[in-house]
């Protein structure tokens, strides 16, 4: 399983990739392995400054749709387009090509309350 140590990751399995005053935000590997074949992505908050743990959007796989948590306090600026097309990109990239949003934040402090790579690791043994 696949766990890069630069990002940052939360209780729900999101992660975060801080890029200066931006940051990229989309579901683990774990996570994406766990829903199953990724369907559909209902991100409908572009624009909108959201507070850590606020609900982005829904991920819907073939069984089951979650929801989808913001890791820190941010304004969402885009939602990758490429995903309305191939949903499928979070199975198969869920670090690169098949991140979810891009955002502005706007308590870089928050970034310390989340799991560092090896405590997320820890957390998924359990």
């Amino acid at each position: 399983m696949n766990i890069p140590s630069n990002l940052k990751y939360t209780k729900d399995h999101e992660w975060i990739r801080v890029e200066g005053a931006f940051a990229f935000i989309g579901v683990t590997d774990f996570a994406q392995g766990e829903l199953g074949d990724i369907v559909y992505l209902e991100i409908e908050t572009v624009g909108e400054t959201l507070s850590k743990e606020a609900v982005f959007g829904t991920i819907e796989a073939v069984k089951t749709v979650s929801d989808l948590f913001m890791p820190v306090t941010g304004e969402i600026l885009e939602m990758n387009e490429a995903l309305n097309d191939a949903a499928e990109l979070v199975n198969t990239d869920p670090y690169e090509k098949g991140w979810l949003i891009k955002i502005k934040m706007t308590d870089a402090a928050e970034l310390d309350e989340l799991l560092s790579a090896d405590q997320y690791k820890e957390m998924i043994a359990e």
